[in-house]
């Protein structure tokens, strides 16, 4: 008896390709049930209490929300969820950085919260350059060098040599008119250089350092001005860059920006000699 053949069926439900990619509402879900029943009860909690934690009315009274919206956040339903109330829902579930980044990655959301001020890096972050013998130096969110090495302060003097005053990167390239002279495709490069800012502006837009800065650069360089008004957005890349250094002639090196796990809002930039 001859049986009818069978094809693999493109049914969401059943097909292998679509049938174990996670759904990010239920991740969500996941995430903060687990959160909530880490956390004690509250001191004055009366009552038998057959899970461990905060139940859901204590964590949205706490959290400033409806106990149906925890519910169904936890059930991985499809529920609004703003990033102003998950960040209360965070600081209700006292989540470390971490876990609160995670949150929002989770929620496809982007936190709201102040980032933290990078006043005190730790020494081993600050320390990171001098490993390098290639020129490097490590930037922090409104890219003002934080620690550079001497092949660095050799590379770029007027910004990284004992003599320079302001060491943000952004003022040396559109300001300082020995950046004109020593990246040799300057023109290319800064423009280049705004659309990689935008990039990190984005990311906080209402730091007031950040602002100060854009303010700055724009009343001072036409060229900023123009190319911020461009709305251009780009990546940071690597690759060649080409500097005609006023002692060592042409120079040519390779590129490569690395972000810090640590302090995300911090990169490294190296300079491999080619």
């Amino acid at each position: 008896m001859n049986l009818p053949a069978t094809h693999p069926s493109t049914n969401s439900a059943t097909n292998p390709a679509t049938a174990h990619q996670p759904d990010p509402r239920r991740l969500l879900g996941a995430f903060i049930r687990a959160h909530r029943e880490r956390l004690p009860p509250p001191a004055k909690a009366f009552g038998r209490r057959r899970t461990p934690g905060l139940r859901r009315e204590e964590l949205a009274d706490a959290a400033g929300v409806s106990a149906t919206w925890i519910t169904w956040l936890e059930q991985g339903r499809e529920v609004a969820a703003s990033a102003a109330a998950l960040a209360r829902l965070a600081d209700a579930l006292r989540l470390t950085s971490a876990e609160r980044a995670s949150m929002f990655d989770l929620a496809q959301k982007r936190d709201p919260a102040p980032a933290k001020s990078q006043a005190g890096l730790p020494g081993d972050l600050l320390a990171l350059p001098s490993l390098f013998t290639g020129p490097a130096y490590l930037l922090d969110r409104t890219w003002t060098v934080r620690a550079w090495n001497p092949a660095a302060a050799r590379l770029f003097s007027g910004w990284l040599d004992d003599e320079a005053g302001d060491r943000n990167l952004m003022r040396f390239v559109f300001l300082a008119p020995l950046a004109q002279a020593l990246i040799a495709d300057w023109p290319e490069r800064s423009r280049r250089l705004v659309a990689e800012f935008r990039a990190d502006f984005s990311r906080c837009p209402h730091e007031p350092a950040m602002l100060e800065l854009i303010d700055d650069l724009s009343a001072n360089s036409p060229l900023f001005s123009r190319c911020w008004k461009e709305q251009a957005v780009l990546h940071r890349e690597g690759g060649e860059r080409t500097f005609k250094h006023p002692a060592d002639g042409m120079l040519r090196f390779l590129q490569t920006t690395l972000l810090v796990a640590s302090q995300q809002e911090c990169k490294l930039v190296c300079l491999a000699p080619m």
